[in-house]
């Protein structure tokens, strides 16, 4: 039986599902995959239209949304031109309850938002780290070759909405019911598949609605692929429906991202998640503007090999 791949996808808004699984397949295997791929496309559960075709959601790693994330910013007297961090991470927090209905009293029993509040904060100040990062200290000294072409008030925008879109998804996915709706999303694209050998592949958020459906199922899985994952951080690993562990079908787990990326912040995610001997950790270089990009990390030599070989080996 042939290999398949589902796809999760991450944080914000996306494109209409055919077109982003057709950029995944591309980025992943260079053409389209047709029916050996398929798209776990769980956006509209937050988001009431997707973005037109020709808009990238700057969460995915493209500026194309800066002059309006600029406009977005109030402006403020420090250097930066925004809102200090302290200001911003409260806020962001205050729009994430509103949006969760309150108070939070739909999360999952014995668990607070405070934890993830610090992931919060965290993401934030790196945010804001790496925006100075690319600062011009004199004329004409050379940028940093990781430095986004755009002033230091559009990069520290641009960051903060990748850290605004990430908190308040996640924060939506445990606090505010969203969270059951994303994950059968994710079911409804496991199901009816034929038994040949499945390749998982997430993103970002899409790495914790994997993993926890994976969790619940107990579904052999060849190949799970996680980027820019979250799932290494402690404040997140507080709010798992389980202790954290491989699930018990995954038989190979490898687990990519950048120093850079804001929402990983955690590279590691053995030996947290035993048995450490099916996990891989990797650290690769993704040159998107924000350094979380999806179609970045699926080129990444280290993250398209192996899924690859499944696919090669059945042909």
């Amino acid at each position: 039986m042939r290999p398949r791949v589902v796809y999760v996808h991450g944080n914000g808004n996306k494109v209409r599902p055919e077109l982003l699984k057709s950029q995944w397949d591309t980025a992943l295997f260079g053409r389209d995959m047709a029916e050996a791929s398929r798209m776990a496309y769980w956006a509209p559960v937050r988001y009431p239209e997707p973005l037109p075709d020709f808009r990238t959601d700057a969460p995915a790693g493209r500026p194309e949304l800066v002059e309006e994330l600029v406009e977005e910013m109030p402006a403020r007297p420090d250097r930066a031109g925004a809102e200090p961090p302290e200001e911003f991470v409260a806020r962001t927090l205050d729009e994430a309850r509103r949006e969760a209905g309150g108070t939070g009293l739909e999360a999952r029993a014995g668990t607070d938002e405070s934890a993830l509040a610090d992931w919060l904060r965290d993401m934030t100040y790196l945010a804001d780290t790496l925006a100075l990062s690319g600062e011009q200290d004199e004329p004409g000294a050379e940028l940093p070759l990781e430095a986004l072409p755009l002033p230091r008030t559009g990069r520290t925008a641009l960051f903060r909405l990748l850290v605004k879109h990430a908190f308040k998804d996640v924060h939506a996915y445990f606090f505010g019911g969203a969270g059951p709706a994303m994950r059968e999303v994710v079911k409804e694209q496991l199901d009816g598949l034929d038994g040949g050998p499945l390749v998982v592949v997430g993103h970002s958020l899409g790495t914790i609605i994997a993993y926890e459906v994976l969790m619940e199922q107990a579904r052999e899985v060849e190949l799970l692929v996680t980027v820019g994952s979250p799932l290494a951080i402690a404040e997140v690993q507080d709010h798992l429906a389980r202790p954290p562990a491989v699930p018990a079908g995954v038989a190979a787990w490898r687990n990519a991202s950048d120093l850079r990326d804001l929402v990983a912040l955690d590279h590691t995610l053995r030996p947290e998640y035993a048995p450490e001997e099916r996990v891989t950790d990797l650290l690769v270089t993704n040159d998107s503007s924000n350094h979380h990009g999806i179609s970045e990390y699926l080129a990444q030599h280290e993250v398209r090999a192996p899924v690859q070989r499944i696919f090669d080996g059945a042909g």
